[in-house]
């Protein structure tokens, strides 16, 4: 589950990191008086969203008279924001990013840091790889001091701020272990022009498989991007939003990776990916529900079963067909265990049943586009 800004400095206070003061207001409410904050200040919109600053959706206020205007026009501005957190505007001499994350294939924790904060840490990584500092940390011992130095001397930092930094990085660390976290980032990490380290932003992520720890971060619709989304979450439905329109209802992680890069490939874009497979191949009616929330041109269906059963698979989307009559076509690649039955079901159906992935591929980017 991705935390808000204000949830995951929260988080960073618990842990000693240092947050500029900040008031949560929920929509509509908004006092301009910024009891303990002041101004000039900073309204942030908080959504689970990267980019809000290229978005507008963070303002910047000198006076009362701003930021009551800026929060009404945050608030209308038609992207979901239902709450702000104002902040005070610190005065900055640079900024650094930092976050510790996973490394699967290492099978270690993985501390990044770049002196460039506030940057898009992707496109920095491509364009500038060698300003990227990566600390491996083995999950065990945690992270050492000896570590938390080494990065802040490759950050090009001495003396006190160099102190001040390896202690983020260590209380850093120490709120992504103690919550299970997946994603524990400061972007920027602020050295203000009095040599303090303080957190401007926050992301954090719990793994969701630990969410039941903490119950202060229920499961609410605000935490997802689309109504599908967040029925899926409680349907317990792997489920991941995209902005295209093709829905994808494939079985298995590698496959739907490869599902996804055909389809870019060809020219297509994926509006959703549902987990079809597992203990969900048995939920066709309720997994068509979920695509047919989309705004999608096509649903393609891949999968390749062993323990899923592939007749199963397609007695389910037949039956979800004549349930929910969806309005647009379905194409089908269902191989796997009694694929001979499958296809009989499908054919009975109106169905065409297709045994090449990158053929089905092809024909619902066709359909997508408008050429079949």
């Amino acid at each position: 589950m991705k935390l808000f800004e204000f949830q995951a400095k929260e988080i960073f206070e618990k842990f000693g990191i240092e947050t500029p003061k900040g008031v949560v207001f929920d929509k509509p409410e908004f006092d301009s008086k910024l009891d303990g904050v002041g101004y000039p200040c900073v309204l942030k919109s908080q959504i689970l969203r990267g980019g809000r600053g290229k978005a507008g959706l963070i303002k910047f206020a000198d006076t009362p008279a701003e930021a009551e205007s800026y929060a009404a026009e945050l608030y209308n501005c038609g992207q979901g924001v239902d709450r702000l957190l104002v902040v005070e505007k610190g005065k900055i001499k640079s900024e650094i990013y930092l976050s510790v994350t996973l490394d699967p294939a290492a099978a270690t924790a993985l501390v990044i840091a770049c002196a460039d904060g506030g940057v898009e840490i992707e496109t920095l990584a491509k364009d500038s790889p060698e300003k990227i500092i990566r600390e491996r940390v083995d999950i065990d011992r945690g992270i050492l001091p000896f570590q938390a130095v080494n990065i802040a001397f490759q950050l090009g930092l001495e003396g006190d701020l160099r102190k001040g930094v390896s202690k983020v990085i260590m209380q850093l660390y120490a709120a992504f272990d103690a919550y299970g976290a997946e994603l524990a980032e400061i972007n920027p990490l602020f050295i203000t022009t009095d040599d303090k380290v303080v957190a401007g932003d926050g992301k954090f992520v719990i793994d969701d498989a630990v969410l039941a720890k903490y119950p202060e971060y229920s499961m609410g619709r605000e935490y997802f991007e689309s109504d599908a989304e967040f029925e899926a979450a409680v349907d317990g439905i792997p489920y991941l939003q995209f902005d295209g329109d093709i829905s994808l209802m494939c079985a298995g992680a590698g496959l739907t990776t490869t599902v996804y890069d055909l389809i870019n490939d060809e020219g297509g874009k994926v509006a959703n990916y549902l987990e079809f497979g597992g203990p969900n191949y048995r939920r066709a009616k309720r997994a068509m529900e979920l695509c047919l929330k989309n705004d999608n041109k096509v649903i393609l269906i891949v999968t390749f079963g062993t323990i899923a059963r592939a007749d199963v698979m397609a007695e389910g989307i037949v039956e979800a067909m004549n349930e929910l009559k969806p309005d647009v076509p379905i194409v089908t690649c269902i191989r796997g265990t009694n694929e001979e039955e499958a296809v009989e079901i499908l054919k009975a159906a109106g169905l065409e049943p297709l045994f090449d992935t990158e053929e089905a591929v092809r024909k619902a980017v066709a359909i997508a586009g408008g050429k079949a």
